[in-house]
């Protein structure tokens, strides 16, 4: 089995996953490609046995037709929304992904923006790099008191509400899968969507993009929030819906949205949603300090030699015969 294989690593991934799969004995070549449009990717892809990815790289059933030897896809990071799972599926070809490792960088970077908002960190930096020194207009306002309600208590959800239950924060969080006591044992009481929605002064996302849970938050979604409450989402773009968080901003409804996600990525430089200023944007970097990034590169390098070499299936998100 020595020396079979051939891997494209075809997003950013750790130098240190990197040389794993390099120096495995597995494969007769590591080939690092990355920002290959469409095309480019279909024109390389049927020499390769495994793909390893971000979530930049898009794998669509037209991009499988060309996967003349793939075996496996390695996801280095939790969502898999830009792979066409039913097609890999059909295909025979294992996809896995890596749970877990960037679940704390996603976490501190909502709990970051929960921060930013409260304390007008955005606009004082900007106001202060402008010459100004407009001290009383920056007076914001503390966590501690307010009401967070955290929307799902996977793993990511439940940093997010240990370490907001640290601060001082009451915690409300809603969940099907979640029992009172692992709420609790998170400083977090478990209640309903409306209730959360009701009772909560600031919203933060922890929920997988599927179809419960697609467009989520929508205009009614939005009108049942407390007037002027805030809404974090670090998990994926279209679990709101971008139009009617845009019109809930400009009414007021909404005082204050952070978004790290967005319905098209890259979003379009005319999204209306830029141009707002109670709006906090960041580029989809939930998962990108450098510890998380280490974490998955490794873990799924890890993975897919174990899959190649001993057959061993890990965090794999389908079956295949």
């Amino acid at each position: 089995m020595a020396n079979q294989f051939t891997a494209l690593v075809s997003d950013p991934l750790a130098a240190e996953g990197v040389a794993l799969l390099e120096h495995s004995g597995l494969f007769v070549r590591v080939d690092v490609k990355t920002g290959l449009d469409a095309a480019s990717l279909h024109a390389i892809l049927p020499e390769y046995d495994a793909l390893l990815i971000r979530s930049m790289t898009k794998v669509k059933a037209e991009t499988l037709s060309h996967a003349k030897r793939l075996r496996v896809i390695g996801r280095a990071g939790a969502g898999v929304d830009n792979v066409d799972v039913p097609a890999c599926t059909a295909k025979k070809v294992l996809v896995m992904n890596t749970p877990g490792g960037n679940n704390n960088a996603v976490a501190e970077l909502a709990l970051g923006m929960l921060f930013a908002i409260a304390r007008k960190l955005c606009e004082a930096n900007a106001s202060t790099k402008a010459g100004k020194w407009e001290k009383s207009k920056f007076m914001g306002g503390e966590l501690q008191g307010r009401t967070l309600g955290v929307v799902g208590l996977g793993a990511i959800g439940a940093i997010v509400s240990r370490k907001a239950a640290a601060l001082g924060m009451h915690v409300l969080a809603c969940d099907p899968a979640a029992t009172d006591r692992r709420a609790r044992e998170l400083g977090a009481t478990l209640v309903d969507f409306e209730t959360l929605l009701h009772k909560s002064d600031a919203v933060s996302v922890h929920v997988p993009l599927a179809d419960a849970t697609r467009h989520m938050f929508d205009e009614a979604a939005f009108a049942k929030m407390k007037k002027g409450a805030w809404f974090v989402d670090c998990a994926r773009g279209d679990i709101a819906v971008e139009a009617d968080l845009v019109a809930a901003l400009k009414s007021g409804q909404i005082g204050y949205a952070a978004i790290d996600v967005f319905a098209q990525e890259p979003t379009p430089t005319d999204n209306p949603v830029l141009a707002l200023p109670n709006v906090l944007c960041t580029p989809h970097i939930g998962a990108s300090p450098r510890e998380a990034q280490d974490n998955v590169g490794i873990q799924i390098a890890q993975q897919v030699i174990r899959y190649l070499r001993d057959g061993v299936i890990e965090n794999a998100v389908n079956t295949i015969a």
